[in-house]
């Protein structure tokens, strides 16, 4: 990672955890609707979505059914559970903290273009962001499933929609295997993370971190 973010031409923001603290918000989620079929498989659906953060929401619930249950599943199923889960993080979304020094990097990075790309659904990202009034700041787009992040960011760069250099702020071992796929530069953002050994993946990988994005401000 270069020192300074004016260095870059394309920014990339995943959502929870970094520009949100929604990550406790939707562990808990998974865990309320799992809990229709019993204790031990809400646990293991919320310990599966802690330790794979930035999937989308059909993949968990695709583990739920496949993996922890071993019932075969319908598509119309899955979709069912998947709008109840958003419909119970959606309020929230609106409500948690943002992340502080928001406008003033988007002012000091002028130079660069702005993303969202997140495991979370596209349409309610959209949504969120316009309603607090942050949705601007993210001037090449917001994304989200049902593409995942690989898809997003390899659609992005066959468009020409990306700037080299990139980076990309992320909280997860997903993000940053996504980050290095695409060839961008990658931050480990862990204040709000639920990735309990980031500090040793940071190390191993030789990964910079911050606690929040604010730190980036200059």
């Amino acid at each position: 990672m270069h020192n300074n973010l004016s260095y870059y031409s394309s920014i990339f923001f995943d959502c929870d955890g970094v520009l949100l603290d929604s990550n406790r918000v939707k562990t808990e989620a998974f865990r309320i609707i799992a809990s229709r079929f019993g204790d031990k498989a809400a646990d293991e659906l919320a310990k599966f979505h802690v330790c794979n953060g930035g999937i989308s929401r059909y993949q968990k619930f695709e583990y739920l059914f496949k993996e922890i249950l071993g019932e075969p599943v319908e598509k119309a199923t899955i979709q069912q559970l998947a709008d109840e889960y958003g419909k119970l993080v959606y309020e929230h979304l609106l409500n948690c903290p943002v992340a502080s020094g928001l406008e003033h990097i988007r002012k000091t990075t002028a130079q660069a273009t702005w993303f969202i790309v997140s495991g979370g659904a596209e349409s309610e990202l959209r949504s969120v962001f316009k309603e607090r009034g942050l949705a601007e700041l993210f001037d090449g787009g917001i994304y989200g499933n049902p593409s995942n992040k690989d898809e997003i960011l390899t659609n992005l760069t066959a468009s020409g929609a990306v700037r080299k250099p990139a980076i990309f702020l992320g909280d997860s071992r997903y993000d940053h295997q996504v980050a290095t796929r695409a060839g961008f530069d990658f931050v480990f953002v862990h204040g709000w993370t639920e990735f309990t050994t980031w500090k040793d993946y940071c190390t191993d990988e030789n990964i910079v971190f911050i606690e929040h994005i604010e730190a980036l401000a200059i």
